[in-house]
């Protein structure tokens, strides 16, 4: 049997476990305004990864992308971000900025070029990832769309 594998925007009910992922990841939750800008990967009807977008003028903010352990390295973060990716551009968005301290050579993969962190544009920097969220020794990849 094929379990189905869906993305799709997130809804106020996934919140909780959006959150969820997030923390079993290490990841910042400050900043976070909701599901309204939250990708979901589900298993049959389990979340088990996520991603967000933030909107920054005509930039996009790239960030919370957590799967479960488990769930890593079947290229289902790939599918995620891609499909994150496709909104931006659907959105208008020019460019998309992401921080990690973990994940640098996954996102390389996906087609994202490292930057300085003086480069992030300055609609970006006003964000809580920039100002406090993540380190300052966070890498700073970024993807033209």
């Amino acid at each position: 049997m094929i379990e189905a594998i869906t993305v799709r925007k997130a809804e106020a009910a996934d919140y909780a476990r959006i959150t969820q992922l997030l923390t079993d990841a290490a990841l910042p939750l400050e900043g976070l305004t909701g599901h309204d800008n939250f990708f979901v990967l589900c298993r049959e009807d389990r979340i088990v990864g996520c991603a967000a977008i933030e909107r920054y003028a005509k930039y996009g903010l790239l960030r919370s992308v957590a799967l479960e352990p488990h769930e890593r390295r079947h290229g289902f973060g790939r599918r995620l971000v891609e499909k994150a990716v496709q909104q931006a551009r659907r959105d208008g968005l020019c460019e998309l900025v992401l921080f990690t301290t973990t994940a640098a050579p996954f996102f390389e993969r996906l087609g994202f070029h490292l930057i300085q962190r003086d480069a992030v544009p300055a609609p970006v920097r006003a964000s809580v990832e920039f100002q406090s969220a993540c380190p300052a020794s966070a890498a700073v990849l970024h993807m033209t769309l």
